[in-house]
């Protein structure tokens, strides 16, 4: 009797059959509209099925990383649409502080439902204070960790988190230590920065690289400027 696939087996199948089907447009083979339509007809009776055998539900842990810009403006459009659903939201900066950012006022001003801290004090060639460095990023960990405990807040947006493992000031397993100490956690966790490490892109469910191709601070010599930068 022939085993029936096992439930990542079908998924894997099905993924390959859209992959197949391809994403229509002018992308298809097909010469004429009716083998065009028959095939995406096809694509999306296997979307749906893509779609209803994913059934699992959990708290994700997410790593926005890469030297590319976006990293902390993508967690912010996943912390606008959170609100946007009704859900709290907790942001905690590692590294920047020291000014007031365009997307602070504007989240601030949006919505009661955001709890922003901005615990670092700024760049290591400004702040030129390791011991103190140091003892900020472990003040913002501790209060992630209560932020991730509490069950009310639906998104934890720990940003440039990376940075602050990779300066040596915190350190990755004891991050992914306390993340494995959660039984069932609901909440979904962003750690935002370049230079995230191994262990962490390894233990992520979501890891993103933003590449940088292009930039006009390194390129043109152009400074940094409100609305792009801050």
């Amino acid at each position: 009797m022939q085993e029936k696939p096992s439930s990542s087996e079908k998924i894997f199948n099905l993924d390959n059959q859209a992959n197949k089907l391809g994403m229509g447009g002018k992308l298809s083979p097909d010469s004429d509209e009716s083998s065009y339509k028959k095939r995406m007809q096809q694509r999306k009776d296997i979307q749906a099925e893509r779609l209803q055998i994913r059934k699992t539900k959990k708290g994700l842990l997410i790593v926005f990383t890469g030297n590319g810009k976006g990293k902390t403006t993508a967690s912010l459009g996943m912390a606008l649409r959170t609100i946007g659903h009704g859900h709290k939201v907790a942001i905690i900066q590692f590294i920047k502080g020291g000014w007031t950012t365009g997307e602070e006022k504007a989240i601030k001003n949006l919505s009661s439902k955001i709890s922003w801290h901005s615990l670092g004090e700024g760049f290591t060639w400004e702040t030129q204070d390791r011991i103190r460095d140091e003892q900020l990023v472990q003040e913002a960990w501790q209060l992630a960790k209560k932020y991730i405990q509490d069950e009310s807040y639906k998104l934890i947006i720990l940003d440039e988190i990376n940075i602050a493992t990779k300066l040596g000031y915190l350190k990755p397993e004891d991050i992914i230590t306390f993340f494995k100490s959660l039984n069932n956690r609901k909440n979904h966790i962003v750690l935002t920065g370049r230079g995230a490490s191994d262990s962490i892109i390894n233990y992520a469910d979501l890891v993103t690289e933003m590449k940088l191709i292009r930039h006009p601070f390194k390129e043109q010599g152009i400074k940094a400027q409100k609305c792009v930068e801050f």
